[in-house]
C-alpha cells in the first residue's frame, strides 16, 4: 500500500525538479537580456560577455537554492509532526546530500569566479588597452594576478580547515595529538568548515557592497519609478536655451579680435571652454531629439501609471523588510547571549512582520515560498540598482559608471562580481529576518502532552505537534543545508549583526537623499560620459 504514495511523492518530485529547470531556463534567458542590456556595443568582447552572463546566473541560481532547500525539507513531513511514507532515513538523507552536494558546486563555482576567472578577464581586457601589447604576454599578465587571488583563496581554505571548531577533550594531549585531531576534525566534516569559512569571508564583503548599494538601492529604486524622469520636450527647450547663451558668449569673445588683435590667454581659454560645451549641448540635443520622437518614450508614458503601482509596491516590501531587520536585531541585542556567541537567538521574543506573516502564508502552499522568492529576487534587483546608481568605486575614487548600452567590459565584470558577494550575504539577511523559518520551514515535530478527562479521574497522554525550533530532536526536525554554512563561525555571526544595523542606517539616508533630489533627466549620463557621447542615440538610455 506504501507504494502507491510513494510513488505520487515521486512525481510531484520529478515536476517541482522540473519547475526548478524552467526558473533555470529563465535566469540564463534573464541574464542575456541584461548584460545586452548594459555592454558597450563598440567595446563588446564576447569572453567577457559569457563571463558576465556565466556569474550573473550562478549568483541569481544559488540565491534560488534557497527556497528550493526550505521547501525541501518541509515537504518531507506532513503538517501533524509525522513523516511522510516515502520519507525514510535514507531518502531523507539523499534529499539532504543532494541539497548540501549543490550548495558545494555552486560555491566552488562562485569561489572559482570570484578568486580566478573573473580577476583573469578584467587584467586580460586591461592589458588589451595597450595595442602594443601581444595575446602572449596579455595572458601572461592576467595568469600574474589572478595567481594572486588564488593564493588568497587558498589561504582562507587552510585558515578555514584548521580553525577548531571543537577543542580536544584531553588537555594534556601532545602537540601530535592536537595536529592530528585537527586533520580528524576536517576529515569528518568533509571540508565543509573550510568551504564555509571562505564563503563567510566573502560574505563579509558582499555585506559592506550590500550596505553601500543594496541599503540605497531599496529607497532608490521604488522613488525613482513614482516620480520618473523630466519630459524630454521641456529638456530639449531649456537645452535650446542653453545653446543660444553659449554662442552668444563665443560670438563676444570672437568679437573682441575683429581687428585682428590676438585674444588674451585668459579669453583662449573660456573660448575652448564654450565651444566643447557647445559641442556637448548639440550631442545632447540630438540624443533629447530622438528620444522624444521614438516609439519607447510613448511607451513608457503609457505605462506611467503602471511604474507609480510597482513603485509603491517596492516602497511597501522595502519597509517589510527593514522593519523586521530592526525588530530582529533588536531581539538578538535584547536577548541574545551576546558578542561571544555571535548573537545568535533561537526563536523570537520581540515578534517581526515578517516572522508573523510566513507561519500564516504556511497554511496555503506555496505562499510562503512565493514570499521568500519576492524577497531575495527585490534585494538582487535593488542591488542593481544601487549599483547603477552609484557607480563603481575604490574608496573615493570612481571606477566606472554603469550606463545602459554604454558599460564597458571591465565595468561589466565588476558589476557580476560585486552582485555575487551580495547574493552570498542574501541568506544570511533572510536568516536574520526570519531564524527559525530558515532553519526549518514549515516542519513540525510530536510532543507528547498529559490530557485529563472530564470526570477528572483518568488521565492519557496525547501527541500533539509543535512548530520544530532548537528544542527539537534531532532525528525529528531536518536542519536546512543552508543553516550549516551561516554559523560555522560565531565572529562572523558578530560582524553580520553589527552589520545589519549599518544597513539600516544607510537606508535611511538614503531615503532622505532620495526623497531630496528631483527628478532625473531622461538622458541621464549621456553628457557625462564624454568617451562614449559620440555613439548612435539610443531609446533604451532613457
Amino acid at each position: 500500500m506504501a507504494a502507491a504514495p510513494a510513488g505520487a511523492a515521486s512525481a510531484e518530485l520529478v515536476i517541482g525538479w522540473c519547475i526548478f529547470g524552467l526558473l533555470l531556463l529563465a535566469i540564463l534567458a534573464f541574464c542575456w537580456i541584461y548584460v545586452r542590456k548594459y555592454q558597450s556595443q563598440r567595446e563588446s568582447e564576447v569572453v567577457s560577455t559569457i563571463t558576465a552572463i556565466f556569474s550573473l546566473a550562478i549568483a541569481l541560481i544559488t540565491s534560488a537554492l534557497l527556497p528550493v532547500d526550505i521547501f525541501l525539507v518541509s515537504y518531507m513531513k506532513n503538517q501533524n509532526g509525522t513523516f511522510k511514507d516515502w520519507a525514510n532515513a535514507n531518502v531523507s538523507r539523499q534529499i539532504e546530500d543532494t541539497v548540501l552536494y549543490g550548495y558545494y558546486t555552486l560555491y566552488s563555482v562562485i569561489l572559482f569566479c570570484v578568486f580566478f576567472w573573473i580577476p583573469f578577464v578584467y587584467f586580460y581586457y586591461e592589458e588589451k588597452d595597450d595595442d602594443d601589447t601581444s595575446k602572449c604576454t596579455q595572458i601572461k599578465t592576467a595568469l600574474k594576478y589572478s595567481l594572486g587571488f588564488a593564493v588568497v583563496c587558498a589561504l582562507l581554505l587552510l585558515v578555514g580547515a584548521f580553525v577548531p571548531l571543537n577543542v580536544p577533550s584531553n588537555k594534556n594531549s601532545t602537540e601530535w595529538e592536537k595536529v592530528k585531531f585537527l586533520f580528524e576534525e576536517l576529515g569528518s566534516s568533509h571540508g565543509l568548515a573550510a568551504l564555509s569559512f571562505s564563503i563567510s569571508s566573502l560574505t563579509l564583503i558582499g555585506m559592506l557592497a550590500a550596505i553601500t548599494y543594496t541599503a540605497y538601492g531599496m529607497s532608490a529604486l521604488p522613488l525613482n519609478l513614482i516620480k520618473g524622469t523630466r519630459s524630454a520636450a521641456y529638456e530639449r527647450l531649456e537645452n535650446t536655451e542653453d545653446i543660444e547663451e553659449v554662442e552668444q558668449h563665443i560670438q563676444a569673445i570672437k568679437s573682441k579680435s575683429k581687428d585682428g588683435r590676438p585674444l588674451p590667454a585668459r579669453d583662449k581659454r573660456s573660448l575652448k571652454q564654450f565651444e566643447e560645451r557647445l559641442r556637448t549641448l548639440k550631442k545632447r540635443e540630438r540624443h533629447l531629439e530622438f528620444i522624444e520622437n521614438s516609439w519607447w518614450t510613448k511607451c513608457c508614458r503609457a505605462l506611467r501609471p503602471l511604474k507609480i503601482i510597482w513603485g509603491i509596491f517596492f516602497i511597501l516590501v522595502a519597509l517589510l523588510f527593514v522593519i523586521s531587520l530592526f525588530l530582529s536585531n533588536l531581539d538578538k541585542a535584547l536577548h541574545s547571549a551576546g558578542i561571544d556567541s555571535g548573537f545568535i537567538i533561537f526563536g523570537t521574543n520581540l515578534s517581526n512582520p515578517l516572522n508573523m506573516l510566513l507561519p500564516v502564508l504556511q497554511t496555503v502552499f506555496p505562499l510562503d515560498y512565493i514570499l521568500i522568492t519576492i524577497i531575495i529576487m527585490y534585494f538582487i534587483f535593488t542591488s542593481m540598482a544601487g549599483i547603477r546608481n552609484i557607480g563603481i568605486w575604490f574608496f573615493w575614487v570612481r571606477l566606472y559608471k554603469i550606463r545602459r548600452g554604454r558599460t564597458r567590459p571591465q565595468a561589466l565584470l565588476f558589476l557580476c562580481m560585486i552582485l555575487l558577494l551580495i547574493v552570498l550575504h542574501t541568506s544570511y539577511m533572510i536568516y536574520s529576518l526570519a531564524p527559525q523559518y530558515v532553519m526549518y520551514g514549515s516542519q513540525n515535530y510530536l510532543i507528547e502532552s498529559n490530557v485529563t478527562s472530564d470526570d477528572h479521574k483518568s488521565n492519557s497522554t496525547l501527541s500533539v505537534p509543535k512548530r520544530c525550533d532548537a528544542d527539537a530532536p534531532e532525528d525529528q526536525c531536518t536542519v536546512t543545508r543552508t543553516y550549516l554554512f551561516l554559523h560555522k563561525f560565531w565572529f562572523f555571526s558578530a560582524a553580520y549583526y553589527f552589520g545589519n544595523w549599518a544597513f539600516l542606517g544607510v537606508f535611511l539616508i538614503g531615503l532622505i537623499v532620495s526623497c531630496c533630489k528631483g527628478k532625473k533627466s531622461v538622458i541621464e549620463g549621456i553628457d557625462e560620459d564624454s568617451d562614449l557621447s559620440d555613439e548612435e542615440p539610443s531609446a533604451y538610455s532613457v
